[in-house]
């Protein structure tokens, strides 16, 4: 029986073809692809500023630094993501300080962040703080309001949003607000890694409306060098460090990837909303509905994730060993990340309520584009023979 994964790639023939014109070409790095890639972005996400990397863990670290982190600055990073949203933080040498997160959806808690921004103090409000909340499995965070919060205490708010192009949600007093669009965020973060929306094999953007932020990403993402002349000039070929920065350069290869995945991004969207409308249908029915609750999102997802969550623990770590012995493989998104040794150092016995609870029961099971509705099917049924065993 073949291996239905919790999510994969989806690859076709133009993408194949794409890349092995790319690799006949005369730039296999640094080259038109990458500018061609960034305005693609640009154009898709109507923001004036993409710049595009070599990781999405790299976009973090590029959008805090441009931002302006060092080490007396202080990240609130909700507990509820991977681990790279913090250890950003720790990169740039900044204090990390997490905060709860809703229970049943996992998106940072405005009341936990309320409380956690009413502990800094006045003299550490002077900083260069920021706050990171994370738009979650696909879901928009409460960004309106995490930007109020944040002008308010002179943070800087950057929207790790790796896990939703093309998402959005509609708020009362703002309308529509989306993700990656740059109207709350001094930036939003991307990842291309396979298993999300876009995929480049690796890769990551910084999206922004903002030019400082943009140009330093730019220079940092390439040793923090500078080539202050052009070809009209008597030295074109002259450039300078003027800071210490990185390799996170992408390659023409990944942007060639890239742009061909961005092209079919409002397809994948469609393909992961109707598979999410099918789960949602036969989760609400018996058997499951005694023993599991839904993602309690409608409009806007875009579904990077589908994440049930068991109403007794012990299950889901059940259903994990059963699916996976029939070929069904599952995740879990995510142990809070200061549960990881490393931050258990600094953060003995500390608890949160919100992500306590979301992670005690949640299970990412299948979601991506490519996965057949048969294949579907056989994950529910699957899933209903196991809560019938007992």
């Amino acid at each position: 029986m073949d291996v239905i994964p919790y999510s994969r790639q989806s690859i076709n023939e133009e993408d194949i073809s794409l890349l092995s014109k790319a690799m006949s070409s005369d730039f296999l790095t640094q080259g038109p692809k990458i500018a061609e890639f960034e305005h693609a972005l640009e154009e898709y996400f109507g923001v004036k500023h993409a710049v595009v990397c070599s990781s999405g863990t790299a976009a973090l670290h590029l959008a805090y630094a441009a931002a302006g982190m060092n080490s007396e600055s202080l990240g609130i990073v909700p507990a509820i993501t991977f681990a790279a949203t913090a250890n950003a933080v720790r990169y740039q040498g900044g204090e990390v300080q997490f905060c709860d997160v809703e229970p049943d959806t996992g998106l940072i808690s405005i009341e936990s962040l309320q409380e956690c921004l009413s502990r800094v103090s006045e003299k550490q409000k002077e900083k260069n703080n920021l706050i990171a909340p994370v738009s979650f499995a696909g879901a928009v965070a409460p960004l309106a309001q995490c930007q109020k919060l944040a002008s308010e205490n002179n943070f800087i708010l950057v929207e790790d949003a790796s896990h939703s192009p093309g998402a959005s949600t509609p708020d009362e007093q703002e309308g529509t607000i989306s993700s990656c669009s740059g109207i709350h965020a001094l930036a939003s973060t991307l990842s291309f890694h396979p298993v999300k929306h876009i995929c480049a094999g690796e890769g990551g953007a910084v999206l922004t409306n903002d030019l400082h932020v943009a140009q330093k990403a730019l220079r940092l993402r390439s040793h923090g060098i500078n080539r202050p002349f052009t070809e009209t000039d008597d030295m074109p070929w002259y450039y300078e460090q003027e800071s210490l920065g990185w390799n996170y350069r992408l390659t023409d290869l990944q942007a060639t990837l890239g742009l061909s995945q961005l092209s079919r991004l409002d397809d994948f969207l469609a393909k992961r909303r109707k598979l999410a409308r099918r789960y949602d249908q036969r989760l609400r029915e018996s058997p499951f509905q005694e023993h599991i609750n839904c993602p309690p999102f409608e409009r806007g997802h875009a579904w990077h994730l589908y994440i049930i969550r068991f109403k007794e623990e012990s299950l889901r770590n059940l259903a994990y060993k059963y699916l996976k012995s029939k070929n069904i493989l599952t995740q879990v998104h995510y142990i809070p990340v200061y549960k990881h040794p490393y931050y258990q150092k600094q953060n003995q016995g500390f608890q949160l309520p919100g992500a306590e609870k979301f992670f005690q029961g949640c299970l990412s099971i299948p979601m991506y584009p490519d996965l057949k509705e048969k294949e579907q099917d056989r994950v529910l049924e699957t899933l209903e023979q196991f809560l019938l065993k007992g």
